[in-house]
């Protein structure tokens, strides 16, 4: 349904980052590197689990908001429009993930045991995936990967840019087919990237929904990072007339979707295992069950799932500034959890956090909060010449 507005409305402000925004990005940065640094002297392979942590976490947040794009050009959403620009915001970090990518190869061999001659001609298994498992093809599946990702960003959101310069209604539909054709590019690659940078840490084992798994993950941290946006947005007045409570009330109900989604996928992937009790897949499992990782397993289902799922039923709970960005954080806590409870165990019997895992946090938060704000600094915060603009201004949530 649609509620009519008029009026003049005013031109979007524009973002420019404060002194004390760069300032608390580039002190991350700065102390994110000097302890990364630090690390590698004193325990590199912890280091190397620490970056790899980080990395797939961010990462994944910069291919998470081209997701987000991609499925509003092919659906021709229209309560989106004003709000999908932030989702563009965050695919500027994908150049910065694929220099990343070229540091993770020095670190291979600390983390992946595939990379031994030695094990691997020792080990029938492992021989067996070595036609995949090595370094020559690892690094150009990344590349590929990494190339991919960004030339698909640079026509979808570039076309999205050009709208704004001359108005022209044939890059909406430009990007309608080349969103379609990225979602077929992500459902593969995004796949082989989770298996390739974190399944393969455990070589042993498998799980044929990993990547879905990890997609879920994916998703709903990407919408706690839009509600976050759009919520600072709205508190600092600078989208007043475009974007409204009524947009964060649909983006908090995509996150509560994907909530339930990902813990769906999460008791399938462990019912199947449990029920099935083989070794080769059990390994996973057995390994998260003690030494404090069963702390984690619970904390998952508790702050991952139950939590979030019971604060954003009511809808009030939906349309609130504040209600929705605590969730968010919480649920970007726990994707972090997530993530370096399916990274460490292979380090680790016990659970560790240390200031290892803070500075190269750190150093790709400041890293990723650098080039969201560089983006919104060069572009408009809102698709103002989009043909479907009308209806999102319009957009009013029923339910």
């Amino acid at each position: 349904m649609a509620a009519h507005t008029s009026g003049p409305r005013p031109a979007p402000s524009t973002y420019t980052p404060s002194r004390r925004t760069k300032t608390v990005y580039a002190v991350m940065m700065f102390v994110g590197v000097l302890l990364f640094a630090l690390g590698l002297i004193k325990d590199p392979t912890r280091t190397w689990y620490s970056y790899l942590t980080s990395y797939f976490y961010f990462t994944s947040l910069a291919v998470g908001g081209l997701f987000f794009a991609a499925i509003q050009h092919i659906s021709k959403a229209g309560w989106s429009v004003v709000i999908r620009r932030f989702s563009e915001a965050m695919t500027a970090f994908l150049p910065v993930a694929a220099v990343a990518s070229i540091v993770l190869f020095f670190g291979a061999k600390s983390l992946y045991i595939w990379l031994d001659p030695e094990l691997v001609s020792h080990d029938k298994l492992l021989a067996g995936k070595a036609s995949y498992l090595n370094m020559t093809f690892f690094i150009v599946r990344m590349v590929l990967f990494f190339g991919l990702w960004i030339w698909f960003a640079k026509r979808i959101i570039g076309n999205s840019l050009k709208q704004d310069q001359d108005g022209s209604e044939k890059w909406t539909l430009k990007n309608v087919p080349n969103s379609i054709a990225f979602i077929l590019v992500f459902a593969l690659s995004y796949s082989l990237f989770s298996v390739d940078t974190l399944m393969s840490l455990q070589p042993h084992w498998y799980s044929t929904i990993w990547g879905v798994y990890c997609f879920a993950g994916l998703f709903q941290s990407t919408c706690a990072v839009l509600v976050i946006t759009v919520g600072y947005m709205i508190r600092k007045g600078l989208v007043r007339g475009w974007v409204n409570i009524e947009h964060l009330h649909d983006l908090a109900k995509f996150m509560k979707a994907f909530t339930i989604f990902y813990a769906y996928i999460a008791f399938s992937q462990f019912m199947l295992i449990w029920y099935a009790n083989l070794p080769e897949e059990t390994i996973f499992y057995l390994a998260r069950s003690g030494g404090g990782w069963m702390a984690a397993t619970i904390a998952l289902f508790v702050f991952k799932f139950a939590v979030p799922f019971l604060l954003l039923l009511p809808r009030a709970a939906k349309r609130s500034v504040a209600h929705t960005t605590l969730v968010s954080i919480l649920i970007l806590i726990m994707q972090y959890v997530d993530i370096h409870w399916m990274v460490y165990p292979n380090l680790s019997q016990t659970w560790i956090f240390s200031w290892y895992e803070i500075g190269t946090f750190l150093l790709f938060g400041g890293l990723f909060l650098w080039a969201i704000t560089s983006f919104f600094a060069k572009n408009s915060l809102v698709a103002t010449r989009d043909p479907r603009l009308e209806e999102s201004l319009n957009h009013h949530v029923v339910y």
